[in-house]
Order: C-alpha cells, then sequence, then structure tokens
C-alpha cells in the first residue's frame, strides 16, 4: 500500500479487465478505518491490518463485487455497507450489514451521496479531510488517459443516461479538491485539482453524456 494523504492509503493496482486498473483506498479514522472500493490482494491486507483494520468496508456499487468482500468481513469484522439497489449483487458473496438509502453521514465524517445512472445504486463518499476535501466517485466518472470519463454500465443491468446526467449535475455541485474513482484506465487514477477545475471537467463530461 502507499499512503497518498496522511490519513489516506491506496492499494496497489489490480486489473479486472484489459487496460483497466482498479485500486481501494483505506481512510484512517479514531472511530474505525473506513476501506473504500475493495482489494484482494493479501499484502494489502497485511498492511491494512498493521494500520489498524477495517471497521466499515463501503461499497460504491456492483462492479466491486468479489470474493475480497468476504475476505475483508472475516479477517477484520468489518461492516460491509451498500446501497440498498445493489444489494442483490453483493448478498451473493457476503452478508450487508448497512444499508444506503439516499444522503446520509457515517463517523468519520464520511457523507454518502446516491448518484444512480452508471448503475441504479451507485454511490459517491465525500470526506473533508484539513484542507483537502476527497470525493470517492466509484465508476460514476472516471480517469481515462488524463481525462474524465463516464458511461452507463449496460453490462450488468442497471443505470440510465438521464440519471447519470442528474448525478454528474450534483457533483458539479460540491467543491473536492481530490477525486478518487475506483477504476480508471491510463497512469492517474486520481486527480488534485481546484473546485473551479472541477465543475469545468463536470461541464465538459455533460456535454457529451
Amino acid at each position: 500500500m502507499k499512503q497518498i494523504y496522511p490519513d489516506l492509503w491506496q492499494t496497489r493496482a489490480e486489473h479486472p479487465f484489459s487496460g483497466v486498473s482498479s485500486h481501494a483506498y483505506l481512510l484512517i479514522r479514531e472511530t474505525g478505518n473506513i476501506l473504500f472500493y475493495s482489494s484482494g490482494v493479501p499484502e494489502d491486507l497485511d498492511h491494512m491490518e498493521a494500520l489498524g483494520g477495517v471497521a466499515y468496508h463501503c461499497i460504491s456499487h456492483r462492479d466491486e463485487v468479489g470474493p475480497a468482500l468476504l475476505k475483508i468481513k472475516q479477517r477484520f469484522g468489518a461492516k460491509l455497507c451498500c446501497h440498498r439497489l445493489e444489494a442483490k449483487a453483493v448478498d451473493k458473496v457476503a452478508a450487508i450489514d448497512h444499508l444506503f438509502e439516499g444522503r446520509e453521514n457515517l463517523p468519520g465524517g464520511v457523507e454518502v451521496i446516491h448518484t444512480p445512472g452508471h448503475t441504479d445504486g451507485s454511490v459517491c463518499f465525500l470526506v473533508p479531510s484539513g484542507e483537502e476535501t476527497y470525493l470517492l466517485t466509484g465508476d460514476t466518472i472516471y480517469r481515462h488517459d488524463g481525462a474524465w470519463e463516464t458511461r452507463v454500465n449496460r453490462f450488468v443491468g442497471g443505470g440510465s443516461r438521464s440519471d447519470l446526467k442528474a448525478s454528474l449535475a450534483l457533483l458539479g455541485e460540491l467543491s473536492p479538491t481530490v477525486v478518487i474513482s475506483s477504476a480508471s484506465m491510463g497512469d492517474e487514477p486520481y486527480r488534485k485539482l481546484t473546485p473551479d477545475e472541477w465543475r469545468a471537467d463536470i461541464a465538459n463530461v455533460l456535454r457529451k453524456v
């Protein structure tokens, strides 16, 4: 694992599809560490244990479902969390402890925002942290060779173009300084930016949807 901010660690890259990289991110909190997305790399799980384990495991959408969900729950006793519209896919692998409904807050200052479009139950996570504000977007918007892209996930069903446009507009009202997708293509899995740059990026993506 690699520390990218004082309270945020990134797992090593995994490659679920050709040309696609994915990472998980561990947020260090006194109320219990929070893992966003998913990682099944044994060495990274060892590192998470050394950092205090995982209290909450937050899934942004169904594409992150895999055997690692059960491994993380069994090893750390982590509470598995996802949106209720993703529950059918998640529950096939591991028991869910908390279902998101809309917009809510978790311990550790994490705000959950329902952003349907990529899938019906996709969520993003907004995390204020000192001078930074992290926005973890799942696959609602992701990095592709130095630019932002988005798409409806037609391979697994769910999601819609109209929902996606509304969700992107909602994200454009936020003021993140670090935006982190779960999957990416190219060498940049996350991006540091200003709120004005973020709003311009969202406007550019919306023109293409």
